[in-house]
Parts: C-alpha cells; sequence; structure tokens
C-alpha cells in the first residue's frame, strides 16, 4: 500500500512587485534554488507565479535535482507536458507532477532559465540560513555546477512561489505570514529546530513581503515593492496545500511609515489608522478569511521599535495597545508573544542587548532564532 497520499507545501514564499530599479529586464539567465526538504514523499509538483508582473514571462526550461546525488539527475518539470510555459501577467501556474523520490532532510535544487528578454517583476526578497539563491548568465538549468565567473548569490526569490509534496497523511503545513520580521530569518530557524527536535510532521510555509501593510499599498515605483495590501494579498497567499494553522505577525508598518505629504509625499497622515481600525482588519481581513478555508489562527506579537527613525512615544503605544489586543481577543487560538521573547526586560519599549539588528527595527540573527524558539510546541507537533 501506498503511504503517500496526501498533498502538503513542503515550501513557500509571497510573491511581490520587485524593487524598481534601473534595470527592470533579464535575458539569457538560470535562477537556482536550493531547497531543504522537510517531508518524505513520492512526487513534487511546483508553483510559479507573475502575480505582480505586467507583461507575460516564458520560462523556457526547469529541472528539479537532488543536490549531491550521484550522478545529477535534472528531472524536467513540465507543465501539460510541455517544457516550457508562458504565464500571463497576474497569473499563477502549477506544474505536472514530477516523480522523485525524496526523504526528509534531503535537498532539491529547482533551476529554470530564461532565454529572451524577461520582466523581473515577479518576486520577494527573503533571507535566513536556508533561503540562499544564485544566478548564473547563460542556460546552466540543468548543469550540477554553476560557472564561477558567471554565477553570484542572491536573496530575490524570482517566480518560484510553491512546491507541494505527495507525502504521508500525517504531515502538515504551517503559515506564517508578515513583513520583512517574517520576510527575514525566523522561519528558517522554526524550521532547524523542527528539523534538530524531531517535529517530523509540520513544514513551516513563509508568505511575507517586506514592507507590507494591513490597510494599505503603494502604488509608486519607489515603494512598489513594499508590496500589496493585506485584503489583496491575504486570499492569495492562504493557497498552501495541507494548511492546518496561520501565524499572523503583522501591522507595524501600518503604524510607523505615516509621516505627512511635506516630509514625504507617498506617506500622508491620513493613512495612519487607529488601533481599532488595525483591530478591525486583522478581523474581517485576516481572521475571517482564515476561519473560511478552516484554519486555526495564531497571532504574532509586534516587535519593539524603540530608536527607529519614526518612533515616537504615540507610535509605540499603539503598538502596546495592539499587542494587548492580540493577546487578549477571543478572535484568535492562541498569541505567540515575540515581543517579550525579543525585548529588554530592563527597557521593555527596546531590544534586549544582542538583539537588536541595528535599525532599531529588526532582529538580529539571535533575535530571530529566540523568536523561533518562543513558538509554542503544540503548532509542531
Amino acid at each position: 500500500m501506498n503511504k503517500y497520499t496526501k498533498w502538503v507545501a513542503c515550501w513557500g514564499n509571497a510573491t511581490s512587485i520587485t524593487d524598481r530599479k534601473e534595470c527592470v529586464y533579464a535575458k539569457n539567465l538560470t535562477l537556482r534554488y536550493p531547497v531543504l526538504m522537510c517531508f518524505s514523499g513520492s512526487k513534487l509538483r511546483f508553483r510559479f507565479s507573475n502575480l505582480t508582473g505586467t507583461e507575460a514571462i516564458t520560462i523556457n526550461k526547469a529541472f528539479v535535482a537532488k543536490k549531491g546525488s550521484s550522478p545529477y539527475s535534472p528531472i524536467s518539470i513540465t507543465y501539460s507536458g510541455n517544457t516550457e510555459v508562458r504565464i500571463a501577467p497576474g497569473r499563477e501556474i502549477e506544474s505536472d507532477e514530477v516523480e522523485i523520490s525524496v526523504c526528509r532532510g534531503e535537498t532539491v535544487e529547482v533551476s529554470m532559465y530564461m532565454a529572451d528578454c524577461t520582466q523581473m517583476n515577479a518576486g520577494t526578497l527573503i533571507t535566513g540560513p536556508l533561503s540562499k539563491g544564485q544566478y548564473s548568465y547563460g542556460d546552466y538549468a540543468a548543469s550540477e555546477t554553476l560557472p564561477l565567473d558567471l554565477t553570484r548569490n542572491t536573496n530575490w526569490f524570482y517566480f518560484l512561489n510553491t512546491i507541494d509534496i505527495l507525502t504521508e497523511e500525517k504531515n502538515r503545513a504551517l503559515i506564517c505570514y508578515g513583513d520583512s520580521i517574517t520576510a527575514q530569518s525566523w522561519p528558517d530557524y522554526l524550521s532547524l529546530r523542527c528539523m534538530e527536535k524531531g517535529y517530523e510532521n509540520v513544514a513551516i510555509i513563509r508568505r511575507a513581503v517586506s514592507g507590507t501593510r494591513i490597510l494599505r499599498q503603494y502604488d509608486c515605483i519607489t515603494y512598489q515593492a513594499y508590496g500589496l495590501k493585506g485584503e489583496t494579498r491575504f486570499p492569495i497567499e492562504m493557497n498552501v496545500a495541507g494548511a492546518e494553522t496561520v501565524i499572523i505577525q503583522h501591522g507595524i508598518n501600518d503604524i510607523i511609515h505615516p509621516v505627512g505629504k511635506e516630509v514625504n509625499p507617498f506617506r500622508p497622515w491620513s493613512d495612519m489608522p487607529t488601533c481599532k481600525e488595525l483591530e478591525k482588519g486583522v478581523e474581517d481581513i485576516y481572521v475571517s478569511h482564515a476561519r473560511s478555508l478552516g484554519l486555526k489562527v495564531w497571532a504574532g506579537t509586534l516587535v519593539p521599535i524603540y530608536g527607529w527613525r519614526t518612533y515616537n512615544e504615540n507610535r509605540d503605544a499603539m503598538r502596546q495597545e495592539f499587542n494587548s489586543w492580540l493577546m487578549s481577543s477571543p478572535l484568535f487560538d492562541g498569541c505567540i508573544d515575540f515581543d517579550k521573547a525579543v525585548r529588554n526586560p530592563e527597557n521593555t519599549v527596546s531590544f534586549a542587548p544582542g538583539f537588536d539588528s541595528g535599525d532599531h527595527l529588526h532582529p538580529s540573527e539571535k533575535a530571530y532564532a529566540a523568536m523561533a524558539a518562543c513558538v509554542p510546541e503544540e503548532l509542531l507537533m
């Protein structure tokens, strides 16, 4: 009897608008992303996204291969039997099922090649010990080794959105939803914690975009990379096979961004919400949709901002009021107090020593590990 009967997401990111630099097109480019497998299984399938693109893109070829296998044996990823796929702007596409036997703890490499001029507008910047990609000039998608002189590392993850695995019925996905705090390292440390501590039945799926807000979004090229507002993002990003729970750690950018048009024409004071508006946004946009999907919903408190360039006591008072609501509201199945995990117990509005990355908003790597460590075991068992 086949023990692999259930499709579960084993890796995932959000798809957002990439930073609008002078060059937004690429040609004759290979992208390669290594993925640590959290489950064993018999098949994989891949979702590629051009959600935020304004032009169609063509992926001429894509492969999956086990890293370090001997011999190195890349398997073509196809779409209705075709090795090439065209993805219209605003669309996502799922590949055919790929038969490949993988074991928990192995690393697979997903490589794709774009021959022609391609708009690189759909991708997400993520960091962490498990989030390291590469790109090469030329067609090396099927090569075991990328040429050193034509290759660079990247933390921009373009087009590859989700990997599902056909695995055991007991396995499930846990979604981590948020902004730059979640786009950075704590979900990777949570994945490593699961691997190290033997939590074998849960995959950590990151759906996070730096700069995003619950209630607003930017439509100017200066800040487009700050992503879509919650109402637009959330229903798309909850498309996660086998998901049972979502952790939502979001809202700090709603509080810290507005500065007034006289300071920044794109950040008016009218964007500043009340705490009640943030609470209503979480309830109406996030919790209601998650419940409609049958998901359990856990909140995550907002971490300190003391010393950040737009910090003032009023903003921090709103952060603390919002945190108090997150911890006490009956809307949630639970709340993870990330703030308590990283703040200074002797000065609770600031990070603990060694836990500030240096900008007084984003935690350090040590702090991200502490955030991962405070996630309750009941979410990982």
